[in-house]
């Protein structure tokens, strides 16, 4: 089944909800970077609030950045997303790893780590990006995320994200979802809500079984007249390309790139998020410096 996202809200407009499943795009992540079991787990949930959270942009050309900056092994996490599906991501220490916790889960708290910073940027097309910014609570990654609409936002939001890791190491199934309580939602409603969370399955099993976003976003919020606004396609996409290498390369100014001709004769940069490889020779170098 493709990775895809809905996007939901109850008919009154008091509930909003987003329900992912990413299998897919975080096996590709974990195939690029070859990241621990742990490290898959902790970089496959930030993918998957990453993208839910690039989908709440309203403009294409929109960009949101999701930085986790614990002090755990694993040190930062990196997410790029747009409002199209797309989404990109990296950690400082992919191999990093650590025991699994006494009831046999991934320890994602201890590799990501329980102090630090949740930080978003969003570039909006203005003049200056919104920054958004709240502390660590646990490193599970959702619950920071609640955390951080709640403090940053001032949204009170449920959040959930799975990534169950196969015995070869690969991802065996991800998703997520964010229920957010807008303005006009009766207490009741928000007891109903927290029972039936209290009582659901982990994300991970239900997108093992199979289970489709909508049936999850019915078993979630049954109980409410709800209607999906939008389906969107998920993929974990780089959009690196020769040319915007170059212009990391022209950022280096002139004496630094001709230190690069004089020493070296040639360079290769390597992108971060899908590890492409781009040579230059001596040649394309030269041509560099005659732009600046």
């Amino acid at each position: 089944m493709k990775d895809y996202m809905i996007r939901g809200i109850d008919k009154l407009g008091r509930i909003r909800v987003f329900v992912s499943k990413t299998t897919n795009l975080v096996e590709e992540a974990r195939k690029i970077h070859n990241t621990s079991p742990t490290a898959t787990a902790a970089l496959g949930r930030s993918l998957t609030v990453g993208a839910m959270m690039g989908a709440m942009m309203k403009n294409e050309k929109d960009l949101l950045t999701l930085k986790i900056a614990g002090d755990g092994p694993l040190g930062k996490i990196l997410v790029v997303a747009n409002n199209r599906g797309q989404v990109k991501g990296e950690v400082d220490n992919p191999m990093a790893d650590v025991p699994s916790r006494r009831d046999g889960k991934l320890d994602v708290g201890t590799l990501v780590g329980r102090n630090g910073t949740v930080t978003t940027i969003m570039d909006l097309g203005l003049k200056d990006p919104y920054i958004g910014q709240a502390s660590i609570v646990s490193g599970e990654i959702a619950e920071d995320i609640a955390n951080f609409y709640v403090v940053s936002e001032q949204i009170p939001s449920a959040v959930s994200l799975g990534v169950l890791v196969d015995r070869d190491l690969s991802c065996r199934a991800a998703g997520g979802y964010i229920i957010q309580l807008l303005p006009g939602v009766s207490d009741e409603e928000i007891t109903v809500i927290e029972n039936t969370l209290s009582k659901i399955e982990p994300m991970s099993t239900m997108i093992d079984k199979g289970l489709s976003p909508e049936e999850i976003m019915e078993k979630l919020l049954g109980t409410f007249k709800m209607e999906i606004l939008e389906t969107l396609d998920l993929e974990y996409h780089c959009d690196c390309s020769r040319e915007k290498i170059e212009k990391v390369i022209i950022s280096l100014g002139k004496e630094e790139i001709q230190n690069i001709i004089d020493e070296d004769g040639q360079a290769e940069v390597v992108c971060h998020f899908c590890n492409t490889k781009y040579q230059f020779n001596k040649e394309d170098l030269s041509k560099i410096l005659l732009t600046i």
